[in-house]
């Protein structure tokens, strides 16, 4: 599924007061559900409008389009994916490599689970520069400077590389979860974590 991304350019209303960012955030949550519940093809702006108990009028002028309404909540979250990992490098100072790894393979679990509308959007986004990839290749770098405070006598390219590794196995851990009715899911993940602490080891290594 893709966004037509020729109308995501459009000017939208910011707004300046409280009461206007008070609207906009219930109008972005209301989105948020409409397109979990029923994708983003299928969900109308008038069924948005609704569920945030807006009239249609207001909703255009802060979201123009269906389009712009995606592209702002998608700028949304992946912010909040953004700063979450950088709260996650800042605590993981004091942590085992054990519990590091613990904490890498939830993460985007657990991420998904808090915003189900990242994963329906992230892979359809409005504009080139927030779809599915650009998220992606930010993840990457947040977790390139994570995994070389614990690792600075490694190159960049080295911390490149063992960042792509480690977003794969974060991916893993996703599809994982995701399977339905899997049997040993647990044991599963287990062996999965410990798969990256030895992974982690190495890369630590001097």
């Amino acid at each position: 599924m893709r966004m037509p991304s020729q109308k995501s350019s459009e000017v939208r209303r910011v707004p300046q007061r409280q009461r206007g960012h008070e609207r906009v955030a219930a109008l972005l949550e209301a989105a948020a559900g409409c397109f979990v519940e029923k994708g983003y093809e299928a969900t109308t702006m008038t069924e948005v409008a609704a569920r945030a108990g807006a009239s249609i009028g207001s909703l255009y002028q802060f979201f123009p389009t269906k389009e712009v309404l995606a592209q702002a909540l998608l700028e949304q979250q992946s912010q909040a994916v953004y700063a979450e990992l950088g709260k996650l490098a800042e605590q993981s100072a004091s942590w085992s490599t054990e519990e590091l790894a613990e904490r890498l393979c939830g993460f985007l679990v657990m991420f998904r689970k808090r915003h189900p509308a990242f994963v329906v959007l992230a892979e359809s986004a409005p504009t080139p520069g927030s779809d599915g990839m650009a998220i992606r290749r930010r993840v990457r770098a947040e977790l390139q400077a994570l995994l070389a405070r614990r690792a600075p006598h490694r190159s960049s390219e080295e911390m490149y590389a063992a960042a792509v590794v480690v977003q794969q196995i974060m991916k893993a851990a996703i599809a994982i979860h995701a399977e339905p009715g899997m049997p040993g899911r647990q044991a599963a993940v287990a062996q999965l974590q410990h798969a990256l602490q030895l992974y982690l080891h190495g890369v630590f290594a001097r």
